[in-house]
C-alpha cells in the first residue's frame, strides 16, 4: 500500500524536477502531551521514507531577528516527490493530528540547488 501511495505521488510530480528539497518546520508548542504523542510514533514512520532529519532543535541560536518560536526541524528529502510521498502518506498523515493539536507551525519546502 506504501509503494502504491507512493508511486501515485510521484506521477502527481513533474519530471525533471530531482533536486533535494529542505523542510524547514518552526513550531511553536500549544499542547506538549499532544505534541509529545506526535514525536513518540514520529521515526517509525519517517524511517519507512526516504528523508533524512538533519536538526530537531528546541533552543537554536537566534543570530538575527526575533523568533518567537520554541523548536526548529529541518529534514531533507531526495526530491519534492519523496517528500510528498512522506508528507500524504496515511500512516503520516495519522500521526500528524497530534503535532497539529499540540503545535502551531511554520512549514516550509525550499528547492536545494540543481547540479
Amino acid at each position: 500500500m506504501r509503494h502504491e501511495h507512493a508511486r501515485r505521488v510521484r506521477q502527481k510530480v513533474r519530471k525533471g524536477t530531482s533536486v533535494t528539497v529542505y523542510v524547514i518546520v518552526q513550531l511553536k508548542m500549544t499542547d506538549r502531551a499532544a505534541y509529545d504523542r506526535y514525536q513518540a510514533r514520529f521515526f517509525d514512520v519517517f524511517r519507512k521514507f526516504d528523508g533524512r532529519l538533519l536538526s530537531a532543535d528546541e533552543h537554536p541560536a537566534v543570530l538575527e531577528g526575533n523568533w518567537d518560536r520554541d523548536k526548529l526541524v529541518l529534514m531533507s528529502f531526495p526530491d519534492e516527490a519523496a517528500f510528498r510521498a512522506w508528507s500524504e502518506s496515511p500512516e503520516y498523515v495519522e500521526i500528524s493530528r497530534d503535532r497539529k493539536a499540540g503545535a502551531q507551525g511554520i512549514v516550509l519546502l525550499a528547492k536545494g540547488f540543481a547540479p
